[in-house]
């Protein structure tokens, strides 16, 4: 069985990712491109699935670290014998796809295993391996089927065993060990050798010189910084596609069939990713990420759809992988994602308050975006009352929800503004009229007066953690009456041992079986409604818990199981991460007020507890 989610450190090369154990081994990769097939799949299955272990052969304690502000993961392994450290990393901005791995002996002797198992097809194919000299007359180990193939390059090969190549060997003091493993399309020759050193040194200063540009220096400094990096790693840098994590079919029960494919681009998770990275003076990614925008949802409004692949390709069918028995026994194992046919209304505000917020530090329109944006709003207007499925992809019926509506108005208001502060051309007059209509009907039909709560939809008296983001995107004061009359339904019925719930299941609204965990985003998003409600302390106090969360690397995956103290569904999950920014920009905004203002309010309501 694969190891808890939290063992897992993350490597990437801004074109895909792995995720590797604490035990040395990588049970997740997928080549050459976030959303590509598998050829390490142990993570959903078994070794026999895949996997590269590079481990201690007796029990070892074992602890890793980031080197800096990169992705090249440190791993140190101490048995009663000896203690070596692993380097692991994914070299940036080459257009290869290699994964190196170093040993490095530090005292005494330490027996390692070395296990390469290569299968393709999401862990079913069995490649086709030999053993043979590259063009410079090195030994290699070559594994091909199809379209695909990966070379082990090494100080020492493994030998073929049942299937799987191995190799035992002792690593002393002062030993160094490189071994490399790349994929590359079958009928091309094989790449040459990787100057390890160069490269190594390359990705370390690329970025470390990346982080650098982080504007950010409010409280929680080091986490924000650790989470763009995520961000990041989670932007193909070729496209400009972000992912919303780099795994699939993570559950967010275990054992449960809520196991949903998450490696493609979502344009919610990716414009609240840009506005993660703009508010912290990443510019420049901002139009990366419009131009893949651009080319993603040209063509008619009409067929706008809520995600696409990451290069922008828009046929994303889902099926399930009968051969793989899940993470914890959680099956089906899917790819491919059925919500991309889903309608969700809320997607083009999230879009357009990104495009705006990119406008106002100097992303400038050219005739062909504002166009494009133009045209949606346009269509928005004849389709915004029509019933969706939400913020939450509810596979229920369709419903008019709150948070849909108000984010209907987020995208006519920041359409408005672009015209009355840009001095970009529209039908402003009628895209006000709207706004006020959608106002209106949501101040009608998604507030409860007799509860004070806005509601999850118009049919329910329900609330949803979506509904903490009304104050914001600036539809009402963080402090309105209103809003503290929802930040209180939501304390009252979503919170599970101090975190937070997306929406009761037990009601059925999402039409699946089963339950879920706290999405870790919707704490965050409390911690920044308490923010903007005056609740400072309670803010600060949420935020010290949650970013507890993290695993000893920096990274949070989608949901948290507070019981037994373990992480669900996929990972790293991009939405926890940018949510932390949010949470982490709006407390340095609140402080800096409360700076200028002693007299003001720093708590309220029911205090919010922690186990510090």
């Amino acid at each position: 069985m694969a190891l808890p989610i939290e063992d897992y450190a993350l490597l990437g090369d801004t074109g895909t990712c792995a995720l590797v154990g604490l035990d040395g081994s990588i049970d997740w990769l997928c080549l050459p491109r976030f959303d590509s097939q598998a050829c390490f799949a142990a993570l959903l299955g078994t070794p026999d699935h895949g996997r590269w272990l590079i481990g201690p052969v007796d029990e070892a304690r074992s602890s890793r670290r980031y080197i800096g502000n990169t992705f090249v993961l440190e791993t140190t392994h101490t048995t009663d014998s000896g203690v070596v450290k692993v380097i692991d990393v994914m070299p940036i901005g080459d257009g290869r796809a290699d994964v190196v791995r170093r040993i490095e002996g530090v005292e005494g002797t330490v027996a390692m295993r070395h296990e390469w198992v290569v299968r393709f097809g999401y862990g079913k194919i069995w490649p086709w391996v030999t053993r043979r000299e590259d063009d410079e007359g090195r030994p290699i180990i070559s594994a091909i089927a199809g379209p695909d193939m990966l070379i082990v390059r090494g100080s020492r090969l493994p030998k073929a065993e049942d299937g799987r190549h191995v190799d035992e060997f002792e690593v002393g003091a002062g030993d160094t060990l490189t071994f490399s493993t790349t994929w590359f399309k079958s009928h091309h020759p094989v790449p040459p050798m990787l100057d390890v050193d160069k490269r190594l040194t390359e990705t370390t200063e690329l970025s470390e010189r990346w982080a650098e540009r982080c504007s950010y220096e409010g409280p929680y400094r080091d986490h924000v910084v650790r989470s763009l990096l995520v961000l990041r790693m989670l932007t193909h840098g070729g496209t400009g596609g972000i992912v919303a994590a780099p795994t699939t079919s993570l559950p967010e029960t275990f054992g449960g069939s809520r196991n949903w494919d998450y490696r493609f681009c979502w344009l919610r998770d990716a414009s609240l990713t840009l506005e993660a990275l703009l508010t912290t003076g990443y510019d420049d990614e901002a139009r990366l990420w419009r131009d893949w925008l651009l080319r993603a949802i040209a063509g008619d409004p009409k067929d706008l759809q809520i995600m696409y692949a990451v290069d922008g390709a828009r046929d994303l069918p889902e099926r399930e992988l009968d051969h793989l028995p899940g993470y914890a026994d959680s099956r089906p194992v899917r790819i491919g994602n059925g919500a991309v046919s889903q309608r969700q209304t809320d997607v083009l505000g999230e879009v357009l308050i990104a495009l705006e917020l990119g406008r106002t530090v100097g992303l400038v329109e050219d005739r062909h975006s504002w166009s494009l944006q133009r045209s949606l709003i346009n269509e928005l207007c004849q389709s915004w009352q029509k019933p969706d499925n939400g913020l939450w992809e509810i596979r229920g019926p369709r419903r008019r929800f709150t948070h849909s509506r108000v984010m209907v108005w987020a995208a006519f208001d920041r359409a408005i503004t672009g015209v009355e502060r840009q001095g970009l051309s529209g039908d402003v007059d009628h895209w006000r009229k709207v706004r006020d209509d959608v106002r209106a009907e949501i101040l009608e039909h998604g507030f409860d007066r007799e509860r004070n709560s806005f509601v999850q939809h118009y049919d329910t008296r329900e609330v949803d953690a979506s509904l903490l983001v009304i104050p914001l995107v600036g539809f009402l004061p963080g402090d309105d009456p209103r809003v503290l009359g929802t930040i209180e339904a939501v304390e009252k019925e979503l919170i599970r041992d101090g975190l937070v719930m997306r929406y009761r299941t037990e009601t059925g609204v999402d039409g699946l079986q089963g339950d879920e965990h706290p999405f870790v985003a919707c704490s965050f998003w409390l911690v920044s409604a308490y923010a903007k409600a005056g609740r400072v302390d309670d803010a600060h106090a949420l935020m010290r818990r949650l970013v507890k969360l993290c695993n000893d690397v920096g990274l949070l995956s989608e949901e948290y199981d507070p019981h037994r103290q373990r992480m669900v569904g996929n990972f790293p999950q991009a939405f926890s991460h940018l949510a932390l920014v949010g949470a982490a920009f709006g407390l340095s905004q609140v402080d800096r007020d409360s700076d200028n203002d002693p007299g003001m309010t720093t708590s309220g309501g029911r205090a919010f507890t922690t186990n510090e």
